[in-house]
């Protein structure tokens, strides 16, 4: 308990122990999964000789049918207690990673196991982040909630930084499996550190007396939808994540393949942009006490928005290296000050009763966007080529801050006294 308070009182302001045990679960899962980035793709390439095909599939089919998977658990997590829920799934996670090691060592690993597990993950992945939303909003007052917020996200991009490095380093010495067991521990040391969390967790919601309908599954849906702040900022998300990750793959080919950089210079493109990230986390609370909450989202939403056209113009050597850097440096800035003030904004906004229904059905919706851009655009990258498929997409990113909830008009009225956004009663 003792080094679960001394986690909770870092950077100052104290969240209690038990955030700190929380913190700590979700660093070691996170740096777990960067340690592992890119395991999946190279084990189906070194181990099972897939083609491009496949390792496609496998970054696309899993997460889509992941996300299908995911919808009938939104409901189901809202009514449950969310701390089993969220050990559970980090087992969940852990043991379905752990058959990739075994099977490999037993001579019978195949590339359907690598999809099925891919898709238990990705399911997984959704349902921890609907509970793990809820489970936040009962542990802190709302108040704490843009630190914990920015605590998250610095954390994300420090095991970011540091992540891959490391994971390169092991996959060199112990092979990309290595990586995978790697990232299987983490999980279960996360749902370790969750359920030191210990208290008393409120009651769920309580179950409906009526058996559960089909139509039930889409309330996430129609929550979001019904709000005028929710339903452009989930437009706005699920379009700005899709189209940068849709641009990820080509930019892979362009510096890499037709560019000429070497595998080291693209990881240092990424990976030193990525301390943007640890600066915009660290001013996304002070900027909100100063210019208020939602002009702060729609400031950083359209800024982050300017950067990833420029992402279809790097030459070669030093110039087109320091090009990508500062781009990426940019992008990666302004993200970070606007996912903690989205996602503060989008607990603000939904009521207790509805949170892990609500997050489910925002996490399916992105990362069904997410797959089907990516897909879309290796389509385009095909036809156009990488270069003129990256501005296309940069283009189209332009124009994400339209679906921002209010856009100028918020700006205008944040300094006339419109309230904070509270939660949406029943």
């Amino acid at each position: 308990m003792g080094s679960g308070h001394r986690l909770g009182e870092l950077l100052g302001h104290r969240l209690g122990w038990r955030f700190g045990w929380l913190w700590g679960a979700y660093g070691t899962s996170a740096l777990g999964t960067w340690l592992a980035f890119g395991a999946l793709p190279l084990i189906a390439i070194r181990v099972l000789h897939a083609g491009p095909a496949e390792v496609a599939a496998l970054a696309g089919v899993g997460a889509a049918v992941g996300a299908a998977a995911a919808v009938p658990l939104g409901p189901w997590v809202e009514y449950r207690r969310k701390r089993p829920v969220l050990i559970a799934t980090d087992l969940v996670r852990c043991a379905a990673l752990l058959t990739i090691p075994a099977a490999f060592a037993l001579g019978a690993l195949t590339f359907l196991q690598l999809l099925l597990v891919s898709v238990v993950v990705a399911a997984a992945d959704i349902t921890f982040r609907a509970a793990s939303g809820a489970y936040l909003k009962t542990l802190l007052p709302a108040e704490d909630l843009l630190v914990a917020g920015a605590r998250f996200e610095s954390t994300a991009w420090t095991t970011t930084i540091v992540g891959p490095p490391l994971g390169g380093a092991l996959i060199g010495l112990l092979g990309p499996v290595a990586t995978v067991a790697a990232d299987a521990l983490s999980y279960l040391l996360s749902a370790l550190g969750i359920r030191a969390t210990g208290g008393d967790e409120p009651p769920p919601v309580p179950r409906p007396a009526a058996r559960p309908r089909a139509g039930d599954l889409l309330d996430g849906w129609r929550f979001i939808l019904a709000d005028g702040t929710l339903r452009p900022l989930l437009l706005n998300t699920a379009l700005f994540n899709g189209l940068v990750m849709a641009a990820e793959p080509l930019l892979a080919v362009l510096l890499l393949d037709r560019l000429g950089f070497a595998p080291w210079q693209y990881g240092l493109a990424f990976a030193v942009p990525s301390v943007g990230g640890l600066l915009g986390a660290r001013l996304a609370r002070p900027l909100v006490t100063r210019f208020g909450q939602r002009r702060v989202l729609v400031a950083s939403g359209a800024l982050r928005a300017l950067w990833p056209v420029g992402l279809a113009f790097p030459g070669t050597g030093t110039g087109g290296l320091l090009l990508v850097m500062g781009v990426e440096f940019g992008l990666i800035l302004c993200c970070a000050v606007f996912n903690p003030v989205s996602a503060t904004y989008r607990l603000q906004r939904t009521a207790t009763d509805r949170v892990a229904r609500t997050l489910s059905a925002w996490a399916v919706t992105t990362k069904a966007a997410t797959a089907l851009l990516v897909a879309l655009w290796g389509v385009l990258g095909a036809l156009l080529g990488p270069r003129t498929a990256i501005g296309l997409a940069g283009v189209l990113l332009l124009a994400t801050p339209l679906l921002l909830p209010g856009g100028a008009a918020a700006l205008r009225s944040e300094s006339g006294a419109g309230p904070e956004p509270q939660p949406v009663g029943r």
